[in-house]
């Protein structure tokens, strides 16, 4: 409704309406209304109220039923007939919702919705009810409870909503737009520009949507398009209200006077099947509202905010007879509803009454309500008292249902404890026939077991469970595991679902509701998707990255500034990192390291993925500082590299590299310093058994300036001899890097017990007192809720499992020592202890002292699933700069990164670790304020010269069988140009599926695929349709499948040693498809989106015109290019094989062909219906192109022909 024409002084009703409630009521106050309200615990009470008398109805005319108070004083802004149940649902001006249930209006709930805004509208929904305030949608269930809430632009005010179908709702308001919400993601899908903005009231038939508009307009849009359709000009003031029921619409509102706004007299009455206003009906009352109520005819109902309403035909004469009379309590009546079943009319006035108007005694809201749920009795207070100090006292006082099967309590306890599988005992005859040299042992194999293999019995798996083996076990073992159910959801493992659409229909925004990237887990050795996450939210590491361009083929920094490239231009959809893997498998160090899983491992999960990820965290660590050290790189590639960094380190090494002093002392007195660097640390962990407690500083100074007795060459003794080795740092790092090396039961034991001293040293900080059993009294647990205690619940669940501190300071000692201590945010550097001024600041402390403060910026961790084999995650704390890009606000945030599953969390969480199933793999340290110290500007190192001529890997190549001509200098593309594009593929893995048991197939995994020929056409100029690119792609992995049929590629097209093709590398093509797409050009072709899927390119929508989805209709089949072809431009394309010339240049056709119909865009309405006659004429022709007497399509013998002639 709209409130402009109202009483102005309703803005001030505060003041007024809520002064202090007495006992005694106010005289004209019917205390009837006051049934079931509260006005005082010791006033009066409810029972003391007198009842309202039965109330007696005529049949067939509208009488007043019940009077009840929703909230006194308070008016109501809106009212609404539940549609699912009986009940009537109010809004108030204060944000609150009460529901009253039945005829006999006894309030069933009522809950707070907003705290400042008051309710615009509500709409029931079969699980709960849809609030409206002005910047604020929230979805509740009826009892109170919050399914979601979803909060608007500060800057919106809305005033109405729709629901259009079951899952999508229209919200429309004083702004120059309408927004679509899906109510199953509960993301905005569409926002329609409204010409007239301020939408207020919305209806909908079967033919239109009806927008009422603020400036007395009543649009009728389209309900596809949402476009308008026509446009009633009701009144020149302002539109109050409006309805539509077949083919009439009824209006009421106010005109334009010489004073100002005057409520009309006159309704308007329009036409919809000629599109006109009827004769306006005059009514006896001021209207507000209006309904149609069709029951034997199609009545109109009249209301004014004085509480007069009327009755009549909405093209006949109003009757005066036909008016009766609300009894509002306040001065105006703020609302009106009606029932599903048109019995029950409902009035909301100004002081806060619901006045509920019947046709019969016995009314029902709905034709066809469901049963309401109401809350079950309290049994509690009628039940006895138990004193649990009594052993005799019998429990059966307290009675409970009669069962046979066995409770939870009989339990037995020998199968609730965990029992871990030891590592079977060394065998005797090596253990007699073992030779130490120093502290390595050797003894010949006495082979009474098979190599590397365990024999495992089945009938003792539940007391040989190790919970850090990754052997894979029985299905029946894997069942029974204890530990499972502490996994939370977000933590397991994540799969993809596929369908017979492949990746279309899986709902990647249910698992990550941000704008940052996930990664996608299905590609072969995708387990280090979590550590690619960190690095990439490394902002130095991401910026150097991307910098990085050099000429090497297989170079994993190149390959890994592509990817965050990709993750950069993702708007919360998922990438792939395939290309950056399948460099990092030809990298001959990664196998070595064991660092590639074969199938079968990764599925099954007996690699420990623990060691695998700290072993590939220094790999990578080590293959980026390498890449980033090659100086023989043409300049050209280098880019914009060379400006972090002198000729003699990387910027890795800057970042990551920690100097050291290695100092080997033997026995006869002489050592030896060696100088060393490296870029990460390893914990190592002390032998001390008696449970003392030891901070995290501790044990990680013990890592660093690790020291140990070993046996060592010694130049003076001229033989080996036990040596005394230590460790000094010189230089510490930017990121400190720490593998946590939780291998066996006794590193987690060892983290397990320090996370309770450290809970138990932080209660008893806070107040507490522990209990000295494991379990807290529960006397204990009140005194730690309590203010006394000074700690809440939350806050001792944020302390459990946690040894690890989100801070560490770090001070370089003179004596080339090093001091580490924990640090928390309300710790300052004592300025005035290291001699310096504090005007100075921590800053020049770290840079005059060597006093360095790292704060936690990543933990890497593994997930214990023995029924999935276990996973990585990742928490990171986001940085300000990703927010910013991504977001638009500026402030840090921890994160879950899960694969693809990407969900904030509280940054206690980063640091809990649950030896049971969360164990720490990786943290990763970062010095503060380190942003400030590298240059940060990101220069694209792609340059135009990629797109010009290349020699072919290919021997045999002959310029004969040159099938494109490069671009010229003077053809370079500019933004907007079209360029046709297609791509042909082979299978490297082929699909993993399963039949079920109902014959219907499902996909496990689906076949890896990989580029084997990409073709750019000129799509303008005078050599328009010409290839440009007309690459073949070399692959040293195996080729399961070449597709013959569908990509034309031919065994040894591949093979630089037999192809006569122009075969090159995929990054070579990749680069030139990557300046294309950052220079702007939009590509054309069919199918785009699994050929970009597959090249591994992200590629910005409004860059991508697709011919498969521009010849489609809404839940229609996709049409194939080549009945496309033949249909549009009488071409038939594709007969034996596939070629991607032939399709690319076909694809630009199709969309000149599109300009063409739908007259660029203009006309959609015409083009409907030529795509209309193209899906009648497939259905007849059931898809099929009829079989040609001669081929007519132009095949590569034309494209090279225009080859040779240019």
């Amino acid at each position: 409704m709209n409130f402009e024409g109202l009483d102005p002084g309703l803005a001030e009703y505060a003041p007024a309406m809520h002064s202090a409630l007495d006992p005694v009521l106010d005289a004209h106050l019917n205390p009837s209304l006051l049934q079931n309200v509260e006005l005082d615990p010791e006033g009066v009470a409810l029972e003391a109220l007198p009842v309202q008398e039965s109330v007696h109805i005529m049949e067939g005319v509208y009488s007043e039923l019940h009077s009840v108070v929703a909230e006194v004083g308070v008016p109501v802004s809106v009212s609404h007939f539940d549609l699912h149940e009986e009940m009537l649902w109010v809004g108030s001006h204060g944000g609150h919702a009460t529901s009253f249930f039945g005829p006999a209006l006894e309030r069933y709930s009522s809950f707070q919705v907003n705290g400042s805004d008051d309710i615009r509208q509500i709409q029931s929904l079969e699980n709960g009810i849809l609030f409206l305030t002005k910047n604020n949608l929230k979805y509740m269930a009826r009892g109170g409870l919050i399914i979601f809430d979803y909060l608007l632009e500060e800057s919106e005010d809305m005033h109405s909503l729709l629901l259009t179908d079951s899952s999508t709702l229209l919200v429309g308001g004083l702004q120059n737009h309408i927004l679509e919400i899906d109510l199953n993601t509960v993301q905005e899908t569409q926002k329609y520009a409204v010409e007239t903005p301020g939408v207020t009231i919305m209806r909908q038939t079967n033919r239109f949507f009806f927008c009422g508009h603020t400036s007395g307009k009543v649009s009728l849009r389209d309900l596809r398009t949402f476009k308008v359709e026509h446009e009633f000009d009701a009144f020149s003031g302002s539109l109050s209200d409006f309805d539509v029921h077949g083919n009439l619409l009824a209006a009421c509102g106010f005109s334009s006077r010489l004073t100002g706004l005057a409520c009309d007299r006159f309704l308007k009455v329009y036409d919809l099947r000629m599109m006109r206003a009827i004769t306006p009906l005059q009514v006896h009352v001021d209207p507000a509202f209006l309904r149609f109520i069709p029951t034997y005819t199609s009545r109109l109902a009249i209301i004014s905010q004085s509480g007069q309403c009327q009755f009549c035909e909405p093209t006949g004469l109003a009757n005066p007879a036909d008016i009766f009379h609300v009894n509002p309590v306040g001065p105006l009546l703020m609302t009106f509803d009606v029932s599903a079943s048109k019995q029950a009319l409902a009035f909301g006035d100004s002081e806060g009454c619901v006045h509920l108007w019947t046709d019969s005694p016995e009314p029902s809201f709905n034709p066809y309500s469901r049963e309401t749920e109401f809350a079950l009795p309290c049994l509690v207070d009628s039940l006895p008292p138990l004193d649990w100090s009594q052993d005799l006292l019998p429990l059966s006082l307290i009675p409970v249902p009669l069962t046979t099967d066995t409770l939870l309590s009989d339990w037995p306890a020998a199968n609730s404890a965990p029992a871990p599988r030891r590592a079977p005992p060394v065998d005797a005859e090596i253990l007699r026939t073992m030779k130490k040299v120093g502290f390595i042992g050797y003894a010949p194999n006495p082979r009474t077991r098979l190599r590397n293999q365990i024999p495992y019995r089945l009938k003792e798996s539940d007391s040989e469970f190790d919970s850090f083996s990754q052997v894979t076990e029985s299905p029946i073992g894997r069942e029974e595991e204890p530990h499972l159910h502490m996994v939370s959801k977000k933590y397991r493992k994540v799969t993809i679902k596929y369908s017979k659409l492949g990746l279309e229909d899986f709902d990647f925004k249910h698992y990550n509701k941000t704008l940052f990237a996930g990664l996608e887990p299905h590609i072969p050795n995708a387990y280090c998707n979590c550590m690619i996450q960190v690095l990439y939210f490394l902002e130095p590491v991401r910026c150097l990255i991307q910098n990085h361009l050099c000429q090497k083929e297989f170079c994993l920094a190149c390959e890994l500034g592509f990817l965050f490239h990709m993750l950069d231009l993702s708007r919360g959809d998922p990438c792939q990192g395939s290309n950056f893997l399948r460099a990092f498998r030809t990298i001959p160090e990664a196998s070595a390291l064991g660092l590639i899983l074969a199938d079968s491992d990764e599925a099954s999960g007996k690699g420990n993925l623990a060691r695998l990820i700290q072993r590939w965290n220094r790999f990578i660590l080590t293959q980026l500082h390498q890449d980033m050290q090659e100086l023989e790189v043409p300049q050209a590639y280098r880019g914009a590299g060379g400006s972090f960094c002198s000729s003699g380190d990387s910027v890795i090494g800057q970042l990551f590299s920690c100097e050291m002093e290695n100092c080997s002392l033997c026995r006869c007195g002489s050592e030896t310093v060696r100088a060393s660097s490296t870029l990460l640390f390893t914990l190592s962990y002390p032998e001390d058994k008696t449970g003392k407690s030891c901070d995290f500083a501790q044990v990680l100074k013990r890592s660093i300036c690790l020291e140990q007795n070993t046996q060592a060459w010694c130049d003076n003794c001229e033989k080996y001899q036990p040596t005394i080795q230590t460790r000094n740092i010189r230089h510490l790092p930017d990121i400190l890097v720490i593998n946590c090396e939780v291998n066996s039961l006794k590193e987690a034991d060892f983290w397990r017990m320090q996370a309770e001293v450290a809970f138990k040293m932080a209660i008893k900080k806070h107040g507490g007192e522990i209990s000295k059993n494991k379990e807290f009294a529960l006397a204990d647990w009140k005194e730690l809720g309590s203010p006394e205690g000074m700690l809440m619940c939350s806050s001792i669940e944020e302390l459990k499992n946690v040894w690890l501190p989100f801070s560490i300071r770090m001070k370089m000692t003179k004596n080339k020592g090093l001091d580490v201590c924990n640090w928390t945010d309300g710790d300052e550097i004592q300025l005035s202890s290291l001699g310096t001024p504090s005007q100075w600041g921590p800053a020049r402390a770290e840079e005059e002292h060597g006093v360095y403060v790292y704060d936690l910026m990543a933990t890497v961790v593994h997930i214990l699933d023995s029924r999935t084999g276990g996973s990585l995650v990742a928490h990171i704390k986001v940085g300000e700069t990703y927010h910013q890009r991504k977001e638009g606000v500026t402030h840090q945030q921890w994160y879950l990164f899960n694969d693809f599953l990407i969900e904030p969390i509280d940054k206690h969480e980063a640091v809990q670790f649950d030896m049971n199933w969360k164990v720490p793999a990786i943290l990763y340290y970062v010095k503060r304020n380190l942003n400030s110290k590298y240059n940060l500007n990101i220069k694209n190192p792609i340059e135009a010269s990629v797109l010009l001529a290349e020699a072919s890997l290919a021997r045999k190549q002959r310029k004969t069988h040159t099938t494109f001509i490069p671009l010229m200098l003077n053809e370079m593309p500019q933004v907007g140009d079209l360029v046709g594009l297609d791509a042909e593929f082979v299978t490297l893995n082929e699909e993993e599926a399963e039949l079920r048991s109902d014959g219907t197939k499902s996909t496990i995994k689906p076949s890896q695929m990989s580029v084997a020929r990409i073709t750019c056409v000129r799509g303008q100029g005078p050599n328009e349709g010409i290839p440009f690119i007309d690459d073949y792609i070399s692959t040293q992995e195996q080729v399961v499948d070449y597709l013959t049929q569908y990509s034309g590629i031919k065994p040894g097209d591949l093979d630089a040693k037999i192809s006569s093709k122009h075969l090159t590398t995929l990054k070579s093509t990749y680069l030139k498809l990557r300046f294309l797409i950052d220079i702007g050009v939009k590509f054309v072709g069919h199918g785009l989106q699994k050929d970009f899927r597959v090249i591994n390119l992200m590629v910005p929508k409004d860059q991508v015109l697709d011919t498969v989805y521009l010849f489609h209709m809404p839940r229609k089949r996709m049409i194939s290019l080549r009945f496309l072809a033949w249909y549009f431009l009488d071409l038939k394309i594709q007969g034996e094989t596939h070629d991607s010339i032939e399709d690319a240049r076909t694809a630009l056709q199709l969309y000149r062909k599109y300009l063409e119909l739908s007259k660029n865009g203009t006309e959609p309405e015409s083009f409907h219906k030529v795509l209309k006659g193209l899906y009648e004429k497939g259905r007849k022709m059931d898809w099929k192109v009829p079989e040609p007497e001669g081929q007519t399509s132009p095949k590569n013998a034309a494209v090279f022909s225009s080859v040779l002639a240019l």
